[in-house]
């Protein structure tokens, strides 16, 4: 959740200082042409579902000897998945698949399963453990606090960019859009065992680091660098990779980097926040070469978007900061399909998107199914073991 961008670092060129990223002597590609997806999960045991430290797993992971998708994660109790490029959304199923499959073997060999949620039904931060590397220990000296009790997940999207003027032009429109993201994303009801009453109660813990949230208006890729040499100046953040926005740009690969939503459970959901991502970086990158206008609403109508999002997930009302007004959640996902449909239909994923928005919203987000699960049990077990099962399966 805390570490820096790792998707397809072999393969993709990091930026170049004139700000062009390049492979060989070959541009590459434009906005959009590339995806690729990072999942974190807890570490869990098998029998009782609780949380389970795995150092030994985290120091394999942090060696390559884990599986080339696998990464070890800031705590012993987690692990991070790392897809390889990605150019159409069956790659994206295939290499999330992939991953999930080789976390899975390795985590099993270390007698753990993977429980794919945000945050777990009833474990404690108290009863994790900071990964064993200097990385971590700088970030400790830095944070303090903030990284002891860094247990929860989320799942990351970066969209191919062909610069960084264009990452932050696309940022910048993005602002909006992000809330109803994250509602389709929520998997974090319950946080130190008890039923927060939220559909993504990550969004809320996360909220207290210092440099989350929705980053505001920059205007130019002068300013975004500005305010990242300020930041550093003030010692909140050693450089750009400390950036956790929920959107920012990568800070070594030409990307743009989505990081608001929680760990979807099952496949089909992390497929889908991937497909919108992707497509609203295409829209929003065109919009800008164009030159369109860009929204500029008002951070704390943002901050209010957001934390609507974090509270009801698609099962109430989502605020629209540029309306100004509530709307139904599934109204709004709605919209985003509509404003987003010209461009999906363009590249052939608009019938593929359109089955799993319909997909999700029977289902309903893991937060929704996690909640059912508890209000029928009253077992936390039982809602981590759910978990456990629906990411084994995909989702069933």
């Amino acid at each position: 959740m805390v570490g820096g961008d790792v998707v397809a670092g072999n393969v993709v060129a990091p930026l170049h200082p004139g700000g062009t990223p390049t492979r060989g002597s070959a541009t590459l590609p434009a906005a959009g042409a590339t995806v690729g997806v990072e999942e974190e999960f807890h570490l869990v045991d098998p029998g009782t579902f609780a949380l389970a430290s795995r150092p030994e797993l985290a120091a394999a992971a942090a060696r390559g000897e884990a599986g080339g998708r696998v990464h070890a994660e800031i705590a012993t109790t987690q692990l991070e998945t790392v897809t390889r490029v990605c150019t159409t959304l069956a790659d994206v199923r295939e290499e999330l698949r992939a991953a999930r499959a080789e976390a899975a073997v390795a985590a099993a060999r270390a007698g753990a399963v993977l429980l794919a949620a945000s945050t777990h039904p009833f474990s404690t931060w108290r009863e994790q453990r900071i990964t064993a590397a200097p990385r971590y220990e700088a970030m400790v000296e830095r944070w303090a606090g903030l990284v002891l009790q860094q247990d929860i997940c989320g799942c990351h999207v970066h969209v191919g960019v062909p610069d960084l003027d264009t990452a932050v032009a696309v940022m910048d429109r993005a602002r909006p859009y992000l809330p109803v993201l994250l509602a389709m994303t929520g998997s974090s009801p319950f946080h130190d065992g008890v039923d927060t009453g939220y559909a993504s109660y990550r969004t809320v813990w996360w909220s207290r680091w210092p440099m989350t949230g929705i980053p505001e208006h920059f205007g130019s890729a002068d300013r975004y660098r500005e305010v990242v040499d300020g930041m550093v100046a003030a010692g909140v953040i050693a450089d750009a990779s400390n950036l956790y926005w929920d959107v920012r740009p990568s800070s070594h690969l030409p990307t743009l980097e989505f990081r608001l939503a929680d760990v979807c459970t099952d496949l089909d959901a992390a497929v889908l926040h991937a497909a919108l991502c992707r497509s609203l970086v295409r829209v929003l990158a065109e919009r800008a070469r164009r030159d369109l206008p860009c929204p500029q609403p008002r951070p704390e109508l943002l901050r209010a978007a957001r934390w609507r999002a974090a509270r009801s997930g698609l099962d109430g009302q989502l605020f629209d900061p540029l309306l100004g007004a509530l709307v139904d959640a599934r109204v709004a996902v709605r919209r985003l399909l509509a404003e987003l449909e010209p461009d999906l239909r363009a590249h052939d994923e608009y019938a593929e998107v359109v089955d799993l928005v319909r997909l999700l919203m029977v289902r309903g987000t893991s937060a929704a199914r996690q909640r059912r699960t508890w209000q029928r049990t009253g077992d936390a077990r039982a809602v981590a073991e759910q978990l456990v099962r629906q990411a084994a399966c995909g989702g069933c």
